[in-house]
């Protein structure tokens, strides 16, 4: 058994629900029935950025960073392939200037998201047909 798990189905169009454990999200490539694939990535690298974020902060000296609030820029090339993404973070604990650049990084380090945005990371897929 995998360490997780999900289930994806697309039943007409460009919609597709899926299931992970108890939860639902309905993500759609044309962004009418839900955000893009490209869009959910985005807020996705953002939400594991913040806990590890946390635990930076408190490797760090800084127990508590109180509300983080992330806003997150992604650009896309012609072919809708995600160019980069940014954040602009604020947090509500005064973090001293010469801590801020270790904090980043050491949520970086942490951050699963950020670990899996490489190039050699891609799906192993395979097809059945007429099921």
């Amino acid at each position: 058994m995998a360490d997780i798990e999900a289930n994806s189905v697309c039943e007409e169009g460009y919609t597709t629900v899926s299931r992970v454990g108890d939860f639902e999200l309905t993500v759609d490539a044309t962004g009418e029935d839900g955000p893009t694939p490209n869009e959910v990535l985005a807020a996705d690298y953002a939400s594991c950025y913040v806990p590890a974020l946390r635990v930076a902060g408190q490797q760090h000296g800084y127990d508590d960073l109180g509300r983080v609030e992330v806003d997150v820029e992604a650009n896309l090339d012609d072919d809708d392939d995600l160019t980069d993404i940014s954040f602009d973070i604020g947090v509500e604990a005064d973090v001293d200037d010469e801590d801020v650049d270790a904090l980043i990084e050491t949520g970086e380090d942490i951050c699963h998201v950020h670990s899996a945005l490489r190039e050699g990371l891609h799906a192993d897929i395979s097809l059945e047909s007429g099921v």
